[in-house]
């Protein structure tokens, strides 16, 4: 019996004499792998871009009842204040009592003496990106403070200025009085690729000048309307909000700004906000304090593979118009619900998310062309982008059922609508779905949506559409404009044989 040891080393030996000598078996050579290039180096690109990292931490001013006298109660304040950033609850004295420091702002109310207290309220980071003072860093770091300091890695401590922040992006513009300062290069987030090295600079849970390292995971996830997001695998924590992600060659590419977490900390995934859009972001706060945007007054949705298909498109691809807001741009316009928007000033639409950032980007005021695919052909439509305001919840009111019928092979019975019903929800076609069975009731219709079109034909009374509907072919899907609300959505339903 041979040892185990004796096995493996011989198992070795004898691929190793393969590896090296593959022709002594009569086998053919074999073509070497590509030597694997060593992990790179960070520690000169630190020492170039950290001193352009700050520190932020923010305070803010809360009042206060008057101070509890003695030296247990001091060292509890300061306890609370050190780990949980805010003041100790504070009994109402016996006797009257003055401020526990002299420069503490005192303001004389109904209640008595009160006074406001400075206490922490976050830290964060940011990066200088001019040398005369602009800090760039997420909104979230400082909004909501009274006061916002930046600390430099030379330890120099500046009380800084927001110039103005975009919750939308999560991007801020901080100014300190300065000069000469470090900045950091600008790169372009545009040209990044995934699997490309990254690292971060910050001070996850206060600890300044903290260097972790990744590689880009993704280079545009959807979190938002206005934010394609960096997603790296790069150790981002609490208090790295608002630092550089920084390439190979030293250059800024993106904000640390969001963490994927079901405990609070670091779980293998964090995202960026791409420098280019920062920048965007950024110059408008530095030009005027605030961000405009641009919106045209539609509701959008996905076009799915089933809905293209019926509707004649060659790919599932835009951004499918589920509702036109009364006397809106898009209203004006020409726009109507069930429009399938390929293209906004001539740039392709790929997914609904493309279109709000592409309309946020156009100046109000601004004439826009807008190609939608409507009945079977695409046609251009022009109008004039409005500045973005705050959303306006839509009134959803749901109709109830007035009879029943035998549903068609579509499992809805349906209805001819009033003049009062059409005036009121300012439709010029459609019937009402009574009610929802089978297959329609399975996509999710039901009582009190209205059905305004059939593939490209719109619906004029119920007699015409169940006529329609019997002549499907059960082998085909159809695509059926649903509104709900003020909202319209193309559902493919396939024909049942039997009818429900």
């Amino acid at each position: 019996m041979i040892p185990a040891k004796k096995v493996l080393l011989s198992s070795l030996l004898s691929a190793s004499v393969l590896a090296l000598s593959p022709s002594l078996f009569g086998l053919s050579a074999v073509v070497a792998a590509p030597a694997v290039a060593g992990l790179p180096d960070f520690a000169d690109i630190v020492d170039r871009t950290g001193p352009g990292v700050v520190n932020i931490r923010t305070t803010e001013r809360v009042k206060t009842g008057q101070p509890q006298a003695g030296a247990d109660d001091e060292e509890m304040q300061e306890f609370f204040r050190r780990f949980f950033g805010v003041p100790m609850p504070r009994q109402q004295p016996n006797t009257p009592n003055t401020p526990n420091t002299p420069n503490t702002p005192r303001n004389k109310g109904k209640g008595g003496n009160v006074q406001q207290e400075e206490v922490p309220r976050g830290v964060g980071s940011g990066f200088i990106i001019s040398a005369d003072g602009y800090i760039m860093t997420n909104a979230h770091v400082v909004e909501g403070a009274s006061d916002v300091y930046v600390t430099l890695t030379d330890k120099r401590e500046f009380k800084a200025k927001i110039i103005g922040s975009d919750t939308r992006t999560d991007v801020a513009l901080l100014k300190i009085d300065g000069s000469n300062l470090p900045r950091l290069v600008i790169g372009d987030s545009d040209k990044i690729r995934a699997g490309e090295w990254v690292l971060a600079i910050g001070s996850p849970f206060g600890l300044e000048n903290t260097v972790t390292a990744g590689i880009i995971s993704a280079k545009a996830r959807d979190t938002g309307d206005y934010l394609p997001l960096i997603q790296t695998d790069v150790a981002v924590n609490p208090g790295n909000s608002g630092g550089p992600l920084i390439n190979l060659k030293g250059e800024v590419i993106g904000i640390n700004s969001q963490i994927y977490s079901r405990s609070g900390g670091f779980m293998g995934i964090s995202f960026a906000v791409p420098i280019d859009e920062a920048l965007r972001v950024s110059d408008q706060l530095k030009a005027s304090g605030r961000v405009t945007r641009g919106r045209i007054g539609v509701q959008i949705g996905e076009v799915t593979k089933d809905v293209a298909e019926s509707l004649g498109l060659a790919k599932a691809q835009g951004a499918m118009v589920q509702r036109v807001e009364p006397g809106g741009p898009a209203d004006k316009g020409g726009l109507e619900a069930g429009d399938i928007i390929l293209k906004f000033n001539g740039a392709t639409i790929e997914k609904p998310s493309d279109l709000p950032r592409m309309v946020g980007n156009i100046k109000p005021g601004s004439r826009a062309t807008v190609n939608v695919w409507r009945k079977g052909s695409a046609r251009d439509v022009s109008l004039t982008v409005v500045e973005l305001e705050a959303d306006k919840p839509a009134k959803v009111e749901e109709k109830k059922p007035k009879q029943e019928a035998v549903p068609n092979s579509l499992g809805l019975i349906v209805s001819d609508l009033s003049d009062a019903q059409k005036k009121e929800l300012k439709i010029e076609n459609g019937v009402l779905v009574e009610s929802a069975v089978g297959v329609a009731a399975a996509a999710g219709l039901r009582a009190g949506d209205v059905v305004q079109r059939l593939n490209d034909i719109d619906i004029k009374d119920a007699k015409q559409f169940n006529g329609l509907v019997a002549k499907l072919d059960p082998k085909k899907r159809a695509a059926v404009l649903v509104r709900r609300g003020d909202s319209s959505q193309f559902v493919p339903l396939r024909p049942s044989t039997s009818g429900n």
